[in-house]
């Protein structure tokens, strides 16, 4: 039929292959194998914690160093100790494994677990010895079956990697995607296996951008292959104020509201060698802003912080005098008769969460206050 066409066979007087029809030719220790979509089973999401960091798979928190990722890392970590964190195990404690290289587990580690009112018994430093006899730091993927039988012999939910990086294979470059989704592969495989969520902690680049996966240090494939990435930030108007925002959930929700925490100074114990002092994270509600509008913010210079600081405090009170919602026309307007530029009006807006809808023919832009019905929803 081919010669019929006035076509070229490709394949004309290439050599049958030297095996069995329906088997392909000896390639080592390697088999490849199809199955079909109808023989996978249907698997509903759970979630370590509800909406945020879900149970069989890699999650992220990012952040700057010292920004108080490891204390809500850790705070998290004692929750699930005690069957306190809100998902899909509260009520039964489960067991945590902990691989922290940059910190001390005397000084820094064990006291920031017991403010956080972790059960100790439940959390699990990990720990290698290598064929020689040596003590040697986990190596990921080389340590991955290891850790995955000591995982199940814990019952872990969680495994813990502060920070990530220092994990990974020392010959990996971690601006290569190709070369991350290969380290990072095994690990979703290995949450995939025990059912745990495996969660690292990542550091971000110094560039500005109001981006949080952008921000992530080293190659997009970390953000890529996560499922699950939380992102903590300072507020700019208050530097003791830090923001937990999720900047990535492919198998849930993505407005879930930014939260707020503290750091404060805590009394962990006394001993021989004096009193021995920590950090523990106090959540102080949520936030109506995003975690992009949040980034925006920081960026911003001191004049227009001020600007926008002033024309909030104006926003709010003409909404409030407006029954919690009016024309974004009239706001413009009005706001600048008393000196706000609609740039610092919208940044407002932002900042306090005000929400913008369309209603009415001809269609309106109106302002609302959080919970306002208007227009044709009122």
């Amino acid at each position: 039929m081919t010669a019929a066409l006035g076509l070229v066979d490709p394949y004309a007087g290439v050599p049958a292959p030297e095996h069995p029809p329906g088997e392909g030719p000896p390639t080592g220790r390697r088999k490849v194998t199809l199955t079909a979509a109808s023989g996978v089973q249907l698997r509903a999401v759970r979630w370590l914690w509800d909406g945020r960091l879900p149970l069989g798979s890699l999650a992220l928190i990012g952040g700057r160093e010292g920004i108080g990722k490891s204390t809500a890392a850790y705070t998290l970590a004692a929750d699930i100790t005690r069957g306190e964190l809100d998902g899909h195990h509260k009520g039964t404690p489960r067991a945590v494994v902990v691989c922290a290289t940059e910190d001390s587990w005397g000084h820094t580690i064990a006291p920031r677990l017991l403010a956080a009112g972790a059960d100790l018994e439940q959390v699990y430093r990990v720990d290698v010895t290598t064929s020689e006899g040596v003590d040697g730091g986990l190596s990921l993927p080389a340590d991955i079956t290891g850790l995955e039988r000591e995982m199940n012999r814990v019952g872990a939910a969680m495994l813990l990697l502060d920070p990530l990086m220092s994990r990974l294979d020392s010959a990996l470059d971690t601006h290569k995607d190709s070369e991350v989704r290969q380290a990072l592969e095994p690990l979703t495989a290995l949450a995939d296996r025990t059912g745990a969520t495996v969660l690292g902690l990542i550091h971000v680049n110094k560039g500005r951008t109001s981006d949080p996966l952008t921000s992530l240090m080293g190659s997009r494939a970390f953000a890529a292959v996560a499922r699950s990435v939380l992102y903590v930030v300072a507020d700019q108007d208050d530097p003791g104020l830090r923001l937990l925002g999720l900047a990535k959930n492919n198998l849930g929700r993505g407005d879930l509201p930014t939260l707020r925490f503290r750091i404060e100074s805590h009394h962990v114990t006394d001993t021989d060698e004096g009193p021995i002092w920590t950090g523990r994270l106090a959540w102080a509600g949520e936030d109506p802003r995003s975690l992009t509008a949040v980034l925006e913010d920081s960026h911003d210079t001191s004049d227009n912080r001020t600007a926008t600081t002033d024309a909030g405090d104006w926003l709010l009170g003409y909404l409030a005098d407006n029954g919690g919602t009016a024309p974004s026309a009239d706001i413009k307007t009005d706001g600048a008769r008393n000196g706000h530029s609609y740039d610092a009006l919208k940044r407002a807006r932002t900042r306090h969460g005000i929400e913008s809808t369309n209603s009415g023919f001809p269609r309106r832009t109106y302002w609302s206050l959080p919970n306002t019905q208007t227009g044709d929803d009122a």
